[in-house]
């Protein structure tokens, strides 16, 4: 009996994964079951998991849209600025906090996680105004410029605990060698976190792209929609009946890229942690 229950204990573990892989799963395969269906189909009152027929017109209707190609685009365009800036910037910040010893830099810290606290909501009417006046209405700055100061005091938080995880033993022989900030933190500091630098680009780009409240307030003309917002408005064109399969076959090839994403995040997570040799 002490032989069997290992195996007992990882049979039931299996099941368990399993069952809660399925549920998490459910939404995600609704979804895709749903845009295999035809419009009859999908406003049936009853629940309908395989189609009786399958077809595939509501993707290719979606990609003969303009619209969506467009909003494609235009998700790809703004989610590789504001990713690559943002990312960069935090990277920057987190190094000045943990291997760069300054005047006043533990306050400083403190009031970055203190911004953690105020309510996204508050800020949009004063920020609104402020990129109003700026003329930015209308176009991609509001949504991806103030990434590029270091937005995200949760993140900047992550990277600077695994920097302060790296000897400054390492940092004073590259300032012997005649090595400059920059130098250490490009060349020593980044390559020694790329798991969390991973981590954190995996969680930018997941909130950048399926950003739906920032675009829709700032970019305000059809040929800027990035994908949530081009949805949306799928969703709002017309209210008596709902073009579902349409409307789902956008959703999926709108998550493609993000489970792309997120099975190349994980493997190279896992091979720099291997790589860099960093003990917490």
């Amino acid at each position: 009996m002490k032989n069997l229950w290992p195996i007992l204990k990882r049979i039931f573990m299996y099941i368990l994964l399993t069952g809660a892989t399925l549920l998490m799963s459910f939404p995600l395969l609704w979804m895709i079951s749903s845009s295999l269906k035809t419009l009859e189909e999908t406003n049936s009152p009853g629940i309908i998991w395989i189609p009786k027929q399958v077809t595939w017109d509501a993707y290719i209707n979606i990609f003969q849209n303009t619209n969506f190609l467009r909003s494609y685009f235009n998700s790809i365009f703004f989610v590789s600025f504001a990713l690559a800036g943002t990312l960069i910037s935090i990277a920057a910040v987190a190094y000045a906090f943990s291997r760069v010893d300054w005047p006043g830099r533990n306050l400083v810290f403190f009031l970055m996680l203190s911004t953690m606290m105020i309510p996204p909501q508050a800020l949009i009417v004063p920020q609104y105004v402020f990129f109003n006046k700026l003329g930015w209405i209308g176009t991609f700055n509001p949504i991806i410029i103030p990434g590029y100061f270091a937005g995200g005091a949760a993140m900047i938080f992550l990277l600077k605990q695994s920097m302060e995880q790296i000897p400054k033993e390492m940092n004073e022989a590259a300032i012997m060698d005649g090595a400059g900030h920059i130098q250490i933190w490009w060349e020593i500091v980044l390559p020694l976190v790329k798991a969390p630098i991973a981590t954190v680009a995996t969680f930018l780009f997941v909130g950048f792209w399926n950003s739906l409240l920032m675009p829709l307030m700032y970019l305000q003309t059809v040929d800027l929609y990035t994908l949530p917002v081009y949805i949306t408005t799928l969703y709002n064109i017309n209210q008596t009946v709902q073009q579902w399969p349409t409307i789902m076959a956008a959703a999926v090839l709108t998550t493609v890229p993000l489970i792309i994403v997120f099975f190349f995040a994980q493997r190279f997570i896992l091979d720099s942690v291997v790589l860099s040799g960093l003990k917490g």
